[in-house]
């Protein structure tokens, strides 16, 4: 008779064999209730899987972050199966489990609409209400490549054809319905429940290739609870109340088009926008000791060849042949350059470290389905640095590239920072033992540190591992935005070097650093976490001085330039409307000050200040006016 050792040490005996429901039942009805697997000696398992055996086992229950990916999971089986009852013919290919929700890709000749989301979820909810069992059957590999290829299932029977052979081919019935999949899965549909929603439709290429077939995506959601998918649901509208793309064109900042895919065109405003965050950023790389450097956008192909990236990131590059047959490539980073300027000369320990900065444009390929925004693009800038220096030096390197990129964050608003550390990926250049070098040296500067940070395995950059810095916006979204990467490949591949105290040769550590990544992206979270209410210091249009009657045209004159020339970007709004129109316009612009100046203002030389957000109005002299605003504009 199989013992159950539980996660409290206890155990639990049983007479025959069980399974983790009757577990379950032994110790609570509710916990048996709530559970929908099992955990079996660390292995996630179905909640009906048979126990024979002494074992381990973990109640998994549907609130737990393995319970919300299987739930999630389910939803997608139980929105395929809905699929293939109301349009008959719909291939289904892959539907996993995602962040927050889940989708399915099908393909079908007829586009699906917004009312088809509705028929399809209605339709989801019946097959909930229906409390299918769901069970699991192992099958021979040519009856199931059979039974698809039968059903017209040509996706599943490739994918099933690619299956290792000594993997076993599993699929999971509910109803009539018969899906391939690992598993594990609910009992039943009706333990899905109804806090579900489908949420968009969308492209996605078979695989993810775009040489083949376009499928129709359906994304969802699904929690554990009604209260979660409220909340959730709540977070969705805020965040497309807060959309970025919105916001530039209310804003005025910024806009995309066909012609220029995945590039900005930045408007007067959108680039004040940009320049201010870079002399933010320039201001303080100088104090740490940087140094600023431009490279070239264009350099020949043999560079990239030999730095590795062409191997590892070539597909995203762009490239280009000239008519002297010389093969060139925009650059998709800035490393390589800044090694140039560093073995440009004979280079001493006593330089060490040698910081350089770069607020380099880049470009890279982004499938056009994968474009967002600011988000995504196909051409940014970096707000690159890298600092050459020796293994002595990478701990305090470290402390000085934290210490920094943590202020910056306070700075623009976020105090919520999660620190992530990313391992060798799969594609890689360089030998082990050289990443065992990079790695244990970036854990042993962590550590001294004292900083707490969560391990993010396989993610680090093709050429050493970082330190990922990811930021927690206003309405608890995560972005992963800083970086630092010890890379003990790239010099040596490229051939730099320095002399050290004892007159040899010696390669340098080099030591990526980027704070915001992508000063397009940042902007992107900088609007949607403000919701385009912006720190005075930020905002583009930071002042409207509005006249309530044409008798204060000429004070408002007067009251811009003194505005203008205390530094601070106003501008004057003497059209012959209403103050109450014109506060609204600049409110919806998400102008912060708004000053309004009317005949009273004119005898007291007065002006009379709103403040984006805030009920009433601040009086003041002008004089005294130009200062508190001219204070509040500082950089930080």
């Amino acid at each position: 008779m199989p013992e159950i050792t539980l996660p409290d040490g206890s155990t639990r005996a049983f007479s025959e064999t069980v399974d983790g429901l009757a577990v379950a039942r032994s110790i609570g009805s509710r916990l048996a209730r709530d559970a929908v697997a099992v955990r079996v000696d660390g292995e996630l398992r179905d909640l009906t899987a048979t126990l024979e055996n002494d074992a381990s086992l973990q109640i998994v229950t549907r609130d737990s972050e393995d319970g919300l990916e299987i739930l999630r999971h389910d939803a997608a089986h139980v929105m395929a199966e809905a699929v293939t009852e109301l349009y008959p013919g719909t291939q289904v290919t892959i539907g996993p489990a995602i962040d927050d929700g889940f989708y399915y890709d099908f393909s079908r000749e007829e586009p699906f609409t917004p009312d088809d989301l509705e028929r399809i979820e209605q339709r989801m909810r019946e097959i909930v209400e229906r409390d299918e069992p769901v069970t699991r059957e192992v099958w021979d590999r040519d009856e199931a490549i059979g039974f698809f290829t039968e059903l017209g299932e040509h996706y599943k029977a490739e994918i099933i054809a690619g299956i290792p052979e000594d993997e076993p081919i599993t699929v999971y019935r509910q109803g009539g319905f018969v899906d391939l999949c690992r598993g594990p899965h609910l009992p039943s549909t009706g333990r899905l429940g109804q806090a579900f929603k489908l949420t968009k439709l969308a492209g996605a290429y078979w695989r993810g290739d775009s040489r083949n077939e376009m499928l129709q995506r359906i994304y969802g959601t699904a929690w554990s609870s009604q209260k979660q998918l409220d909340q959730y649901v709540r977070r969705l509208e805020e965040a497309e109340r807060r959309d970025h793309r919105r916001l530039g064109r209310q804003m005025d900042l910024f806009h995309f088009q066909e012609e220029a895919v995945g590039s900005a065109f930045w408007h007067a405003k959108g680039w004040t926008l940009f320049q201010t965050l870079v002399e933010f950023l320039r201001a303080r790389q100088e104090a740490a000791g940087y140094r600023e450097v431009n490279t070239p956008e264009l350099m020949d192909v043999s560079l990239w060849e030999a730095s590795g990236h062409l191997e590892t990131f070539g597909e995203h590059m762009f490239k280009s042949r000239t008519a002297d047959e010389r093969v060139l490539a925009v650059k998709p980073m800035n490393c390589p350059g800044h090694v140039q300027i560093f073995r440009n000369e004979l280079r001493s320990y006593r330089d060490l470290p040698f910081r350089l900065a770069e607020f380099g444009k880049v470009h890279r390929y982004e499938p056009s389905g994968a474009l967002h925004g600011l988000m995504r693009v196909r051409a940014f800038t970096q707000d690159d640095a890298h600092i050459f220096c020796t293994e002595d030096q990478i701990t305090a390197e470290t402390g000085a590239v934290c210490n920094l990129l943590l202020g910056i964050y306070r700075d623009t608003g976020f105090d919520d920072v999660v620190i992530k550390f990313a391992d060798r990926p799969e594609r890689r250049v360089g030998e082990d033992a050289v990443w065992d070098r990079a790695e244990s040296a970036l854990i042993e500067a962590m550590d001294s540190l004292g900083l707490d940070y969560t391990h993010n395995p396989g993610e680090g950059a093709f050429y050493g591992p970082k330190i990922e810095f990811v930021l927690r916006d206003a309405i608890g979204r995560e972005w992963q935005c800083g970086t630092l990467q010890v890379d003990l490949n790239l010099p040596a591949r490229l051939g730099a070097s320095y002399i050290g105290e004892d007159g040899d040769r010696h390669t340098p550590v080099l030591l990526h650093r980027a704070i915001f990544g992508s000063l397009e992206r940042f902007i992107g979270i900088l609007l949607e976490h403000y919701a385009g209410n912006l720190p005075f210091w930020l905002a583009p249009a930071q002042i409207a001085v509005a006249t309530i009657t044409s008798d204060a045209d000429d004070y408002a004159a007067e009251v811009l330039q003194e505005l203008q020339g205390a530094g601070l970007r106003a501008f004057t709004d003497v059209r012959n409307e209403k103050i109450n129109l014109k506060v609204r316009e600049h409110s919806l612009a998400k102008v912060p000050a708004i000053i309004a100046l009317g005949r009273r203002e004119v005898a007291d030389g007065t002006v009379s200040i709103r403040r984006l957000g805030r009920k009433g109005q601040q009086v003041l002299s002008l004089d005294e006016a130009v200062a508190v605003l001219g204070a509040e504009a500082k950089l930080p």
